[in-house]
């Protein structure tokens, strides 16, 4: 069987953009992007994808000559789609970790064609190193690497203002691009380099702001084969992701849509001056519906977010839940946001994608007070009353953390008898684990005195919960029925 490579030709184009990332979600998302254009637009332009660490994919895109398959595959109208695409937008990718593509890597600045930087770090990409300097071939952190590359492209063109970048990060992180500018500013500073390349950051370049929403599992592992023998091909990096896509780009000053023309591809790209609506929309919707019910759920024994649509239990909280609670709380066009929210749960119920709600429990609490706090507390400002299902949602993020021993980082949990990793900050963990190794006299004593402990931990939420009228003896009920009851018989009754 051929490898993909050999079954298309690749146009050689000028490499228009830089990406920091060469993993599933940028592959399936943004290069997919970039292929459209250049089918359906006079873009024309490749990206050349550079790896964020020493170790990663590289190896594998450069063996396929940067072309892979896009698998999408979802439900529409409540009928399944399914649309493969061969991707040839990608050159190829730089490891700058070893000195022959460093070379090439700085190489690029120097280019009069490169004009974007696109990146996914994940989350913590995006932050300060200690310790890197200019010199540094690479610098360790991704900003100290933008930073670098941009004062080499500032110096080959002799701070031309028409050689300035656009960047436009897709990590997971609110103002991604202001962040990533204030960190880049801070190198530049920190390295004393002249005023004129400050100034030329300010004013040649756009560190925009972005939202990004596609859901990417990426490679279908246990379907590979069976797609080859379909499309007729090996194919290595197949890429599997939902249909839907939202990418919401918030500039400063002009938009860039005339240099990325995604209103010619089709796709659902928004340019902006402000994305606060779209943010604070994806966040308490589909994120916020997320965390507000897998908790819950992987106590009653589901695993995945399928499941749970389908559940004659958890489907109807999570419905009750986002159309009754977060929207009602939330300002802005209701028919807009329950369309967005009907949306988001024909997603859920994609049977392609399989969405583990162990995975999504990762740093629950954080997650709560970005995702669902802002809900809770819109709601009872709004209604004057507490939320049933984002409060018990609360109580069910507190049993969910019970434990009393560690392995390894992780605080072990139980559910009936089979153990699971709660995984979140040290500081979290170790206060549940002391909480839940202490003796209590009754379920009642117990719940009352871990929700007056855990609400009034204001470094976690922002605020004493305990001071909200009513939310402490709610949360202590709802737990109490918990552990008399158990979940499924708590979420019944609710």
């Amino acid at each position: 069987m051929k490898n993909v490579s050999e079954t298309i030709e690749k146009k050689d184009r000028p490499v228009r953009i830089l990406q920091y990332g060469e993993g599933n979600f940028l592959r399936a998302f943004v290069d997919w992007i970039v292929d459209i254009l250049n089918e359906k637009s006079d873009f024309n332009g490749s990206v050349m994808q550079v790896q964020p660490l020493k170790q990663g994919m590289g190896d594998m895109i450069n063996a396929q000559n940067g072309i892979y398959t896009t698998v999408l595959r979802g439900v529409q109208n409540g009928k399944p789609v399914e649309e493969f695409r061969k991707i040839t937008s990608v050159k190829g990718c730089l490891n700058p970790y070893v000195e022959a593509d460093y070379e090439k890597y700085m190489q690029l600045a120097e280019s009069p064609d490169l004009r974007f930087i696109i990146s996914n770090t994940t989350e913590a990409g995006i932050a300060y190193h200690d310790g890197d300097k200019l010199e540094d071939k690479p610098q360790i952190s991704y900003p100290g690497k933008v930073c670098a590359f941009l004062y080499h492209r500032y110096k080959a063109f002799n701070g031309a203002e028409d050689k300035g970048i656009i960047a436009i990060p897709c990590e997971l992180i609110d103002k991604n691009g202001d962040n990533l500018k204030k960190i880049v500013k801070q190198y530049a500073e920190e390295w004393k380099l002249e005023e004129g390349f400050i100034r030329w950051l300010d004013t040649a370049c756009d560190f925009c702001n972005s939202l990004v929403d596609r859901i990417v599992p990426g490679y279908p592992r246990a379907e590979a084969d069976s797609i080859c023998e379909r499309l007729g091909y090996k194919d290595n990096l197949l890429d599997a992701a939902e249909i839907f896509l939202l990418w919401v780009i918030e500039c400063h000053g002009k938009t860039h849509e005339d240099e990325f023309p995604t209103d010619k591809a089709g796709v659902n790209v928004i340019w902006t001056d402000d994305m606060s609506f779209y943010r604070t929309r994806k966040v308490r919707i589909l994120n916020g519906t997320h965390t507000m019910m897998v908790l819950a759920a992987y106590q009653t024994g589901l695993n995945t977010v399928e499941e749970c649509i389908k559940s004659d239990l958890i489907f109807p909280m999570a419905k009750r839940g986002l159309f009754e609670e977060i929207i009602p709380s939330m300002d802005g066009d209701k028919k807009q946001l329950e369309d967005y929210a009907g949306d988001v749960l024909e997603r859920f119920a994609n049977p392609y994608i399989v969405h583990l709600l162990l995975s999504i429990s990762l740093n629950s609490v954080s997650k709560f007070k970005t995702r669902d706090l802002p809900s809770l507390l819109g709601y009872i400002k709004k209604k004057g009353e507490l939320p049933a299902v984002l409060s018990f949602s609360l109580a069910a993020l507190i049993s969910f953390y019970e434990g009393t021993e560690f392995e390894g980082p992780a605080l072990k949990g139980n559910r009936n008898g089979e153990v699971y990793m709660i995984n979140d900050s040290p500081e979290v963990l170790e206060t549940f684990q002391k909480l839940y190794s202490a003796s209590y006299a009754d379920n009642k004593e117990k719940s009352e005195k871990i929700a007056k402990a855990v609400l009034s931990k204001s470094e976690w939420w922002g605020e004493d919960l305990t001071l909200v009228d009513g939310l402490e003896g709610k949360i202590a009920g709802y737990l109490e029925k918990i552990w008399t009851d158990g979940m499924t018989k708590a979420i019944e009754s609710l």
